[in-house]
């Protein structure tokens, strides 16, 4: 499990990074909430620990830009235990709340539990995009009803760009969905060439190019009226 901890104190950072390791959480620290925006714009994480009191945007701001961007699953930590405080982040899309001072092992709990809550979602996953249908546990795409025959990498690609429909995803982001946290330079430099076969598949015009569009010197993006979870609420 990887968890991103967006906090400025750094004894509670060196505190959670040595009882969470033996408990195969690997955490990562930022101190701000710029920093943080950042990190989750390079890489993917399995959770979100967010300190309200932070330098630069607030952690309330912080969790709305997080909202906006995806569904990663925030617990927010704050020394300010207040309902009025804990509503507020719960409106903004926070999956938990947990007030300072906590105990570590409180917190790895709550953790595993959004995880239990957040995971049935992502494995049962069907993404939709007009006309273009992922079937993601399944390995699956259609268009229009019918199947598209995909390599693994061509798909998971296609399935990165559909969660952030409408949105540029990096190319540096695309490399680690391909192959995992460590990015990837050799996979970045051969993303064109699977772009374009991904084009060709779906039927996508090479020379301006409908569905998946460049954003150049930054990635791709994927555009569609909009994107639904089938079978979910």
């Amino acid at each position: 499990m990887r968890a991103l901890l967006v906090d400025d104190d750094v004894d509670l950072a060196r505190l959670l990074a040595d009882y969470l390791s033996p408990h195969g959480v690997e955490l990562e620290h930022v101190p701000s909430g710029d920093r943080a925006l950042a990190r989750l714009s390079a890489a993917c994480f399995d959770v979100v620990l967010l300190d309200v009191m932070l330098p630069g945007p607030n952690g309330f701001e912080v969790c709305r830009e997080i909202r906006k961007r995806g569904d990663v699953p925030v617990v927010m930590l704050t020394a300010r235990g207040d309902d009025a405080d804990r509503i507020v982040g719960l409106e903004l899309g926070a999956d938990d709340y947990l007030p300072k001072p906590f105990n570590p092992r409180e917190l790895l709990a709550r953790v595993r539990a959004v995880l239990r809550r957040s995971r049935p979602l992502a494995n049962a996953e069907h993404l939709a995009v007009g006309p273009l249908a992922l079937d993601v546990p399944a390995h699956r795409a259609t268009l229009d009803g019918k199947d598209v025959q995909l390599t693994s990498f061509e798909f998971r690609v296609l399935v990165a760009l559909a969660r952030r429909v409408g949105e540029t995803v990096p190319r540096e982001e695309l490399a680690r969905v391909v192959k995992g946290d460590e990015y990837d330079p050799s996979v970045d430099r051969s993303l064109d060439v699977h772009i374009s076969h991904l084009r060709q598949k779906l039927g996508d015009d090479a020379r301006e190019p409908q569905r998946i569009r460049t954003v150049r010197g930054v990635g791709y993006v994927l555009v569609a009226p909009r994107l639904e979870r089938l079978g979910g609420s």
